[in-house]
């Protein structure tokens, strides 16, 4: 019941984060400013109050499912207290393009520890960051929600890096280990690298249908999906390929560097947290019991 209600719980959220972003698509009018200065202006604040509501539903629900809930969440505290400072060093010491360190352990966290740890770091990583670096305004929540999608996405690469390593494994000799080397950190790397695209063009969305410009790369109400989505093609790469491929190399090269260390610390700290708890006096009681059915 309690995974049931988690699963829903992160659908709602992914629904209300893909509504916020693509709602104005269907508007009849929208009042478009040079850059989309104005972009959601009106509806940020309630867009932020359910967003962060939801979080706390996921965090609780987090914490009730098992005896080591409170020790993840405690683990996922330090890591979005990590992210924020490597997040703070960005905006004193810019990197180049759109690169930004904060995903690689969005990345790795949802991967050893699920979807819902994954979104929690990515969503929690951007506000507390966001909040420590005057980050604040109406393109917050959806940043949290699209650094959420990475974290909630990233267990995805464990079937395709178990898949890849069979197929790695059969096209070698008999006497091939039994892991396939370097074939899980690449398939992370490559799944950063593709969130590094992706994060830019999702955000984009937040203020695109907003702002004004040719017509060839700015969207007006009325247009038809199909040139919607090639005018939005036009805009990304004219106006953010470069910088978001930069952020892609980055992630790329950080997994690739530092993905193997920071799996073997964070896959010390689940083993550390799945233990079982037997009471004394239960085990006694078997051991009772045992000696009983032996005697006879």
């Amino acid at each position: 019941m309690t995974r049931a209600l988690r699963l829903l719980t992160y659908g709602l959220t992914s629904l209300v984060g893909l509504g916020a972003f693509l709602y104005p698509f269907w508007l009849p009018e929208v009042t478009q400013q040079v850059n989309g200065v104005s972009a959601h202006a009106n509806d940020s604040a309630l867009m932020m109050t359910l967003l962060v509501g939801l979080c706390f539903v996921v965090l609780l629900l987090e914490v009730q499912q098992d005896a080591v809930g409170a020790k993840t969440i405690a683990l996922l505290g330090v890591l979005v207290a990590i992210n924020a400072t490597l997040r703070f060093i960005e905006t004193a010491i810019p990197g180049p393009g759109g690169f930004s360190p904060v995903f690689l352990l969005i990345v790795l966290g949802g991967y050893v520890f699920g979807s819902g740890f994954g979104f929690l770091l990515g969503a929690l990583t951007l506000l507390v960051s966001a909040l420590v670096t005057g980050g604040v305004g109406p393109w917050l929540p959806y940043q949290m929600v699209a650094a959420g999608w990475v974290g909630l996405t990233a267990p995805l690469c464990r079937p395709v890096a178990a898949a890849l390593e069979r197929i790695f494994l059969t096209r070698h000799a008999p006497g091939a280990t039994r892991q396939a080397p370097g074939v899980e950190l690449w398939t992370l790397a490559v799944f950063a690298a593709y969130w590094g695209l992706l994060y830019g063009a999702i955000m984009n969305l937040w203020f695109w249908p907003f702002a004004v410009g040719p017509a060839q790369m700015h969207w007006t109400p009325g247009v038809g999906a199909w040139e919607t989505v090639q005018r939005y093609l036009v805009f990304y790469v004219v106006t953010s390929l470069a910088w978001d491929l930069a952020r892609a190399a980055g992630n790329l090269l950080l997994v690739a560097v530092a993905g193997a260390a920071l799996l073997r610390v964070l896959r010390r700290f689940q083993r550390r947290f799945a233990f079982v708890y037997t009471p004394a006096v239960a085990a006694a009681g078997e051991k009772c019991a045992e000696a009983a059915w032996t005697s006879r």
